[in-house]
């Protein structure tokens, strides 16, 4: 019997790993979708023509939990606050899509656990140790080493992806705030509904006529983007984070591989030191995390600390 728990176990773990890296996948597919459309149109027309199709997908997640009640909204105020980063969010990451390759944007983007971290003493009333803080310190490193290549000067454009993970930081820092008030579909409804909204308010600024090939294209990350969601949470749930979240970071593979077939980028020397840099950072980070969730319940405490914690 227990030789036969362990191989459930195994299997399970595999199937979590194989989800995990297949949303990685897809979400590199997204993310060269709209790279690939950030180069014809605006940031605003991108976020809000793609806020479109991502909502008519969401429609499955209303039909799944339940009907139109799961978007009933209880913390009014924390929906919009978390709206405004969500939109910021997005627009510079699409933004710096338009003048960065897909490989460094992504990488710079994975600094958010470690905006995450350093805000948490301020915003979330967490103590963070000398090991996190070298490790932030250590990712930010990363960051200027993709910025300033050997010889040459600071690329400045590289500060979007920056602003990209600062404003998701925040999101997410807002979003451990409402789980306990908010539905995960309610949650995403919204911020949705923000990046549409603010998308049309940028239509007097210059709007390009939408080809039906790129209609096509942002029909396609829509469902690039839930399909994505959806092999993420069932990761989740063949297996525990630990065991998968390493994984995370191997979306930055995907993108290599696809900014080089699509675009024909190829990192650098110094993009793979500093992405290294980033991802060393935060996989600690996540480490430190784990540890600090496991709290001995002889000691009095339970077997997790309460969400949200670094």
């Amino acid at each position: 019997m227990r030789e036969s728990s362990i191989a459930t176990q195994q299997d399970s773990a595999i199937k979590g790993i194989a989800c995990f890296l297949a949303s990685g996948l897809i979400s590199a597919l997204q993310d060269s979708t709209i790279k690939w459309l950030a180069g014809s149109y605006p940031v605003g027309q991108v976020l809000a023509l793609r806020g479109l199709c991502v909502l008519l997908t969401l429609g499955f997640f209303v039909w799944h939990a339940g009907g139109l009640g799961c978007l009933i909204v209880r913390q009014p105020g924390a929906q919009a606050l978390r709206a405004v980063f969500f939109v910021a969010s997005t627009g510079f990451f699409i933004w710096s899509l338009q003048v960065l390759p897909l490989a460094d944007s992504i990488a710079i983007t994975f600094t958010g656990p470690l905006f995450v971290t350093a805000l948490a003493p301020w915003l979330l009333k967490e103590t963070v140790n000398w090991r996190r803080w070298t490790a932030v310190l250590v990712g930010f490193a990363g960051v200027l080493v993709i910025m300033r290549p050997v010889g040459e000067t600071i690329h400045l454009v590289a500060l979007l992806p920056v602003a990209s993970a600062f404003s998701g930081a925040l999101r997410d820092i807002v979003t451990r705030r409402m789980t306990q008030g908010e539905t995960s579909t309610a949650i995403l409804f919204y911020s949705t509904l923000g990046a549409i909204a603010f998308g049309f308010a940028t239509v007097p600024f210059g709007w390009q006529p939408l080809r039906l090939f790129d209609a096509g294209l942002l029909l396609a990350s829509g469902f690039f983007s839930a399909f994505a969601q959806f092999l993420a949470i069932q990761a989740f749930r063949y297996a525990e984070a630990a065991v998968v979240i390493p994984f995370k970071y191997v979306t930055l593979v995907w993108a290599a591989i696809a900014g080089y077939l699509v675009f024909g980028d190829i990192p650098g020397p110094n993009v793979l030191a500093g992405a290294a840099l980033v991802v060393g950072s935060g996989l600690y980070i996540f480490h430190r995390e784990s540890k600090r969730r496991q709290i001995p319940k002889e000691k009095g405490g339970t077997a997790e600390a309460p969400p949200g914690g670094m």
